[in-house]
């Protein structure tokens, strides 16, 4: 015993300390690896339901474009693709087009009416997808010529048959095809007026007139 030295008698006590500490730390880290893993389970999970849902809003979306591109042009035809072998989540989406006539490209090498209505097509592909009782435009027919405007008024009218459309916009034509016109006008620097006119009505006034 002499040659064993000094006796620590509190040994026992520091290793139950240590013993539980240990014990302690060990059930921390199985909780984070527990947590971990099932964050990893739930990030999977959420990634195979956003990859269906993309892809089942994508081939709907895709399907409608198809349907109202042709609506604008007749006889001509456009498409959506992802591209090939990417994450569909990461992957861009092409948008091109082909008017009657012509042959497919990009969207980025249309004519500016052409890409115009392509653009609102495309738009009304996703709002047919996800519609909603009212629709504010701004100004989307002002890169559009006549022609192309009488187009676009003419697919807006058949949509305007189950939705209500507000616009901003400075054309006559458009103007022409609302139902009640809104303009805003300054009498006075600072001080603005809103005027309101049912065209529908005043188009009869003005006939009788």
């Amino acid at each position: 015993m002499a040659r064993l030295g000094n006796v620590h008698v509190g040994v026992l006590e520091e290793y139950e300390q240590q013993k539980e500490r240990y014990e302690f730390l060990t059930q921390h880290r199985d909780d984070l690896t527990a947590a971990a893993e099932d964050l990893r389970k739930t990030l999977q999970h959420i990634d195979r339901v956003a990859r269906r849902l993309f892809r089942e809003t994508f081939d709907e979306i895709r399907e409608k474009f198809q349907v109202t591109y042709a609506r604008f042009f007749p006889g001509g035809e456009a498409d959506l693709t992802l591209e090939a072998d990417v994450d569909p989540l990461e992957s861009s989406i092409e948008i091109t087009a082909r008017p009657r006539g012509k042959r497919l490209q990009s969207i980025n090498l249309l004519s500016g009416g052409e890409r115009a209505l392509t653009a609102i097509a495309l738009l009304f592909a996703i709002y047919q997808v996800k519609p909603s009782p009212w629709c504010i435009l701004d100004e989307v027919d002002a890169p559009l010529d006549d022609a192309n405007v009488e187009r676009f008024l003419r697919v807006l009218r058949e949509f305007a048959r189950h939705t209500q459309f507000i616009m901003v916009t400075h054309n006559k034509l458009s103007m022409s095809a609302a139902d009640t016109l809104h303009g805003v006008t300054m009498a006075e620097e600072g001080v603005s007026q809103l005027v309101s006119v049912q065209v529908a009505e005043q188009a009869i006034d003005d006939a009788a007139g």
